[in-house]
């Protein structure tokens, strides 16, 4: 059951994600019933609905007979939500401590169409005001799904404009918000050698590239 695999990955045991969801199912029942529903042996779930208990997910709402119910699905996945906000926000300030924003100068190598795409695709998750996008266009659409409402996309080919890429590749630019950008070369069906590119944080490379992302929009031809 997908739904016991993802509670696991939130932290409970496998008996104690069974236990959860068959309650869920039972609404409120005897230990004995929950077993049988939760696929879990008879000697464990007095111990299983236990932990349950403690961890906040079930209470007892009997003693004769002894019945537990769950926490509703909607309250444990506020909690869940609020536990991990709370945890993310404490994991970037001990980041942030430990490693400061990269400096302005700074140029990072990429290798492999998987890893471009997926940094492509995390700045444009993360854009707050602006993304010019240009070149490959399965790239461009795929990030032109992705933008967030309320930011101002501008997307174009690079027809008309000088190759930025050699031949039997395909170019990819990307700026976002002034404050980040990829150039990636994505390489043809049947060429040889992987995708690479470069990502930066400098002012003066996002600048261009806001440029050059412009002129293709409108369509001047420039001389190769």
């Amino acid at each position: 059951m997908s739904a016991v695999i993802h509670l696991q990955a939130l932290g409970l045991t496998e008996y104690e994600a069974r236990a959860y969801t068959a309650l869920l199912a039972l609404g409120r029942a005897v230990p004995a019933r929950v077993a049988r529903q939760a696929g879990i042996p008879r000697p464990k779930i007095y111990e299983t609905l236990e932990r349950l208990e403690g961890r906040g997910l079930a209470a007892k709402v009997g003693q004769n007979p002894l019945e537990y119910a769950p926490l509703s699905a909607r309250e444990y996945l506020s909690r869940a939500r609020r536990s991990f906000d709370d945890r993310l926000g404490a994991l970037e300030r001990d980041l942030t401590r430990l490693a400061p924003d990269p400096a302005p100068e700074a140029v990072y190598h990429l290798y492999g169409e998987a890893a471009i795409r997926s940094l492509c695709e995390d700045l444009t998750l993360n854009a707050r005001r602006s993304l010019h996008v240009a070149g490959d266009a399965t790239m461009a659409a795929r990030l032109e799904r992705l933008t967030p409402r309320g930011v101002h996309l501008l997307v174009s080919s690079l027809d008309g404009l000088p190759s930025v890429a050699a031949q039997g590749q395909r170019a990819f630019l990307l700026a976002r918000d002034g404050e980040a950008a990829v150039i990636a070369h994505f390489i043809d069906e049947g060429g040889s050698g992987e995708a690479h590119g470069v990502h930066t944080h400098n002012p003066v490379i996002i600048h261009l590239i806001e440029g050059y992302v412009e002129l293709a929009a409108r369509g001047v031809k420039v001389p190769g």
